[in-house]
């Protein structure tokens, strides 16, 4: 019989090729997996019919209990995680006629609404405002461009980073990007994020593929025009991109923890407080869910208590 960890194998197997799902999603599944194996390994069960309801609630048991150095426990989204694949995983065993636990008896626990951290208008001027203090000159025109985009489109920050120079229309305005789940999108690009992007791409005589690049602080412009005239550039990580972002954020003055992320939640918020459809929010996010976007019931939430405002109470 075909122990677990061939099995596991496998499903890994299914979910890139018959699924295309993405490395970082298929690394997630992997971790998220082995945790249960070895746990399931240590009460001495192997195969999939000695899966079972007392040995996923044991599991769980186990999950809620892990403290990390600090002896914070696993999040309860985190420990989530861990169960969705070993559904997922269940589901999978199932389809291939495997004598295993229904992946319909695990219940997932509610998790409590998630908060999101937004900027307010001013704290956005501030923000964009931040990079043009910048002396090297090709840094300061990108760090600019990366701003105005990700408040103009709301991309992720992973999606930020795969730009191609050949995929944005400048012209147009507007460019499709693979989001998650290989789903394409539409986003668009505001006067002032074309005005930045031409601007840096002008300034640019690299023969990088790359929307954004890496350049040299302490070298001059010219020097690094001509090194980068005969070299490729590198691509900007996401890593890099978050860098820039709490760079300019305590540059600004902004005291909240801030990332790429915040931006795309700034960027959705900005749209729903001048009066955007939450659907065609959700178009703009990617989101395959409304349930994802609902998240922003907090723009809905002040939009409610600025009606009442208005009209409670008048005589």
């Amino acid at each position: 019989m075909t122990d677990l960890k061939e099995l596991k194998k496998q499903y890994l197997e299914y979910l890139e090729i018959e699924r295309n799902r993405s490395p970082k999603t298929l690394s997630n599944y992997d971790h998220y997996l082995e945790r249960f194996l070895e746990f399931a390994e240590k009460q001495k069960i192997n195969s999939p019919k000695g899966i079972n309801l007392d040995l996923v609630r044991e599991f769980r048991l186990m999950l809620n209990r892990i403290r990390d150095e600090k002896g914070e426990p696993l999040k309860l989204i985190t420990q989530n995680f861990h169960i969705i694949a070993l559904r997922s995983f269940l589901k999978y065993l199932t389809k291939r006629d495997f004598d295993t636990l229904a992946a319909e008896k695990i219940d997932l626990p509610k998790t409590p609404s998630r908060q999101v951290q937004f900027l307010e208008p001013d704290e956005i001027e501030r923000l964009l405002e931040a990079p043009r203090q910048e002396k090297n000159k090709l840094i300061r025109l990108r760090d600019i461009a990366i701003l105005e985009t990700l408040f103009s489109t709301g991309l992720r920050v992973s999606e930020l980073a795969g730009l191609k120079k050949n995929r944005v229309n400048l012209g147009k305005g507007e460019f499709s990007v693979r989001g998650k789940g290989d789903k394409i999108r539409v986003v668009f690009l505001s006067e002032s994020a074309k005005e930045a992007l031409k601007e840096y791409l002008d300034a640019r005589k690299d023969k990088s593929p790359s929307l954004f690049v890496g350049h040299k602080q302490k070298k001059s412009v010219e020097k690094e025009m001509e090194e980068m005239d005969e070299n490729n550039a590198e691509g900007l990580t996401p890593r890099t991109v978050q860098r820039v972002i709490k760079k300019y954020a305590a540059a600004a003055g902004i005291t909240k923890d801030i990332s790429p992320h915040t931006l795309r939640h700034s960027f959705a918020t900005d749209l729903l407080l001048n009066g955007a459809d939450l659907r065609a929010v959700q178009e703009m996010l990617g989101h395959s869910s409304i349930t994802t976007t609902q998240i922003y019931t907090h723009i809905t939430n002040r939009q409610l208590r600025d009606v009442h405002k208005k009209f409670h109470g008048k005589k």
